[in-house]
């Protein structure tokens, strides 16, 4: 309605630092976002759904926010004086600004004000809102909480792409590198699935959208072994479409039977095993809650052995040296491919905020899994992420 458009751009022209946060229901207002952001000179955050409609052509964009995402996102939501929600029901409530003006909009009704305080509810669509939301808007000029986020993203977005090389041929190969080489051989208009757990994370940070991509999993449900089926649909819809499906080992394995789809559907379907021989998001979120990690070991098969058994092309990469190589035979390949990559088991992928406790928890870890004798993976963690960070 007229009055409550109205009040929404009262709120925001009165605004000094207003950051935009954006979900899947941006899906089709790209253009109109990027000109939102132009005249609230905002930076623009994205939630892992809204990845793949907001971040590309967008000079306002910093970056994701949430578990999966990383500090620019964050500190941007945190330092703004007003919040403006698009399309999203981002549900961590520990990553909303405490003393914000927040507006939401959503075309979902229920959904308004569901998982934070807001001060206006908007119920429509992206597109329709905004439409009917610039002409009352007056721009601004002052880029000082712009330019700040986008800096901050900036350094946020180097430090994470340094990780994402072949760390000088040593070896578990860095899951970083293995999904900044996906995105960068990749087809320009592949469709992406992604396993819940560590592959979601990487494929958050290190795979670009480009308007024609998609990014596909369980982002709401948060199922396990979810990468493999989602492909073999994604691959039946659009069979012309590259496919690449970004699996845990763990993952594949519970659903390891769809890989004779695959052939029987002669569906040329990309799968790539994260494989760290574990768990692994099981395991971190048991070492931030002070736990010393158990029932998360995997005794994997030679996944590209059973692929090639099964007729599909199969490969296993165990050197950081030989990566690229089979992944570009791999995305030529006529056919279903699975390529085995051993990465890393200890890599952590820390969230934008740890609190007190998650420090306190792994502070627990660290005492309980020496007590308990298992010292060797208390020192793998600390080469993998702190020794050879100093190295570099």
């Amino acid at each position: 309605d007229e009055a409550s458009l109205q009040r929404a751009a009262d709120m925001l022209n009165a605004a000094e630092r207003v950051t935009i946060l954006g979900g899947a229901g941006v899906a089709g207002a790209h253009d109109a976002l990027v000109q939102l952001a132009a005249t609230l000179q905002a930076p623009v955050v994205h939630a892992l759904r809204g990845k793949e409609f907001i971040e590309y052509d967008n000079p306002f964009d910093v970056g994701m926010t949430g578990l999966l995402g990383f500090a620019s996102g964050y500190k941007a939501i945190k330092e703004a004086d007003t919040l403006l929600m698009l399309g999203t029901d981002f549900p961590y409530q520990q990553f909303y600004p405490e003393n914000a003006t927040v507006i939401q909009v959503d075309v979902r009704g229920a959904h308004l004000g569901r998982r934070t305080p807001i001060d206006l509810g908007l119920r429509g669509t992206v597109g329709d809102t905004l439409a009917a939301l610039q002409p009352l808007l007056r721009p601004k000029h002052d880029r000082e909480h712009l330019d700040r986020a986008l800096r901050h993203y900036r350094k946020t977005r180097a430090s994470l792409d340094a990780l994402a090389v072949n760390d000088r041929d040593r070896t578990p190969i860095r899951p970083e590198y293995l999904a900044g080489l996906i995105d960068r051989l990749a087809a320009a208009d592949a469709v992406f699935t992604c396993d819940v757990g560590s592959p979601v994370v990487w494929a958050a940070r290190y795979l670009s959208m480009n308007g024609r991509r998609r990014l596909l999993g369980s982002f709401n449900h948060g199922t396990m072994a979810n990468a493999l089926p989602h492909a073999i649909g994604a691959q039946s819809a659009y069979p012309g479409r590259q496919v690449i499906a970004l699996a845990g080992d763990g993952g594949l394995t519970m659903l390891f039977g769809e890989l004779v789809t695959l052939i029987q559907n002669r569906l040329p379907v990309k799968v790539i095993v994260f494989n760290n021989s574990s768990l692994n998001f099981v395991e971190l979120e048991m070492k931030a809650a002070g736990i010393v990690t158990f029932g998360t070991d995997l005794q994997n098969p030679d996944f590209a052995a059973v692929a090639t058994a099964m007729g599909i092309y199969g490969r296993k990469v165990t050197e950081p040296a030989d990566l690229e190589d089979v992944l570009k035979e791999a995305f030529a390949h006529d056919g279903p491919a699975v390529i085995d990559v051993h990465t890393a088991r200890q890599e952590l992928s820390i969230p934008p905020a740890i609190t007190i406790e998650q420090a306190k928890g792994f502070s627990l870890y660290a005492i309980r899994t020496i007590l308990a004798g298992r010292s060797d993976e208390l020192l793998d963690l600390i080469t993998t992420n702190v020794a050879r960070r100093i190295l570099d």
